[in-house]
């Protein structure tokens, strides 16, 4: 992207996993300078997950500088404060207290840089719950996704990081609005998101129904859909997502699949009619698109202008032609050598995607770079490696 947004904002990361990298990976595609501060020798341990978090360090690290030191060397912390002074923002997702105990809590960083922005990524927002362990996985279940999700008592995660993401993506937000305001004030703020509060948010429409119907959400596999068609449908060599919406969708879907009874049937003349008649309409629609081949029902949707999806796993997004052709996937070098691609965020500026402007980084790669930029010198520098303070 030739025009970054964020040029010149100096941003100091403490983070691993998810929700703090998503923070800073937001900022950084947008041209913030993002400095991850990572444990000297062998940095982050979310580099070396595995499993289900084999892919966190490779999606959420790019545009980033690394910085591995000693945080309890004085020499470590010294360099560590010195690039605080000079910061716009700090971000943060240890454990309550993790941070004052270095000397690096919001006070100690409101002390040495008064316009520092301080953001504190966390499992839940101060309250009864603070001092508690959060996961991910933790607030689907406790704040009703993992119920919403599942099949009656079946609770089930959702398939992905959803609230971590999320919960990065509100810190971004609220970092920029603490930004935007210390162009009046001069002076920084200290911002907090919670995993909990975010699992809240994506809970609230469901909230809402209750207390305009009284009558709780159930699952979504046991939903009452609010449109008359809304599902997935097996075809000939597959299945396909089929949504139909509005009066007119219903006349162009009934139209142009050659269902002539639905449309003439005086029991179906509004959308409320037809979404109480679903159990008796969906098997004519079943069975008339059996015949079909996934390629073909998609393209005749597409050109009558009506909701549909094939379904993907994330595996086949490698091969999307709309990802590969605007920009979607960027390149990531991993550990190993190999080239991938993976997501770019879900902006578009002025015509232009956000570009990777520095792969993923190893650990310390940027150490004497970054010691350089504060003034420190060569024999200086020498001095915390051979010390292990900096790598």
């Amino acid at each position: 992207m030739s025009a970054l947004l964020l040029d010149g904002v100096k941003i100091v990361e403490f983070v691993h996993m998810v929700m703090g990298p998503t923070t800073g990976l937001v900022l950084a595609d947008l041209g913030a300078d993002v400095v991850k501060v990572e444990p000297a020798p062998d940095g982050d341990n979310t580099r070396r997950l595995g499993g289900s978090g084999s892919g966190f360090f490779a999606m959420m690290n790019r545009n980033k500088r690394s910085l591995a030191v000693d945080l309890k060397s004085p020499d470590g912390l010294a360099l560590v404060r010195a690039l605080i002074a000079e910061a716009d923002v700090v971000v943060e997702n240890f454990r309550p207290g993790a941070m004052a105990k270095l000397g690096l809590g919001p006070d100690d960083v409101a002390a040495l840089n008064p316009r520092a922005v301080y953001c504190s990524c966390k499992g839940f927002l101060p309250g009864p719950y603070e001092h508690r362990v959060a996961l991910d996985e933790v607030v689907q279940m406790m704040g009703g996704l993992a119920y919403m999700t599942g099949l009656v008592g079946r609770p089930l995660r959702a398939g992905s990081s959803v609230n971590d993401i999320m919960g990065g993506m509100f810190a971004a937000i609220g970092i920029l609005a603490a930004l935007h305001e210390r162009h009046r004030t001069g002076r920084g703020r200290h911002i907090q998101s919670g995993l909990f509060e975010n699992n809240v948010l994506l809970m609230a429409q469901h909230m809402a129904q209750f207390a305009m119907t009284g009558q709780e959400a159930p699952p979504m596999s046991e939903r009452m859909v609010a449109w008359p068609v809304y599902d997935i449908f097996d075809v000939a060599d597959g299945q396909v997502f089929v949504g139909v919406v509005t009066d007119t969708q219903w006349r162009v879907f009934c139209e142009a699949f050659a269902l002539p009874a639905l449309l003439s049937d005086p029991a179906l003349t509004t959308q409320e009619q037809r979404r109480e008649a679903r159990p008796r309409v969906l098997p004519l629609i079943a069975a008339r698109l059996a015949s079909e081949t996934r390629a073909g029902l998609m393209a005749r949707l597409e050109i009558l202008g009506l909701p549909f999806a094939p379904i993907a796993k994330p595996v086949e997004l490698f091969d999307d032609p709309h990802l590969n052709g605007s920009g979607g996937l960027l390149p990531v070098t991993l550990p190993d050598g190999r080239v991938t691609h993976l997501p770019n965020i879900p902006l578009w500026i002025d015509g232009e995607r956000p570009a990777l402007r520095r792969d993923l980084p190893t650990p310390g790669q940027h150490g004497a770079e970054i010691a350089r930029e504060l003034g420190y010198s060569e024999v200086q520098i020498a001095d915390l490696r051979a010390k292990g303070a900096l790598v």
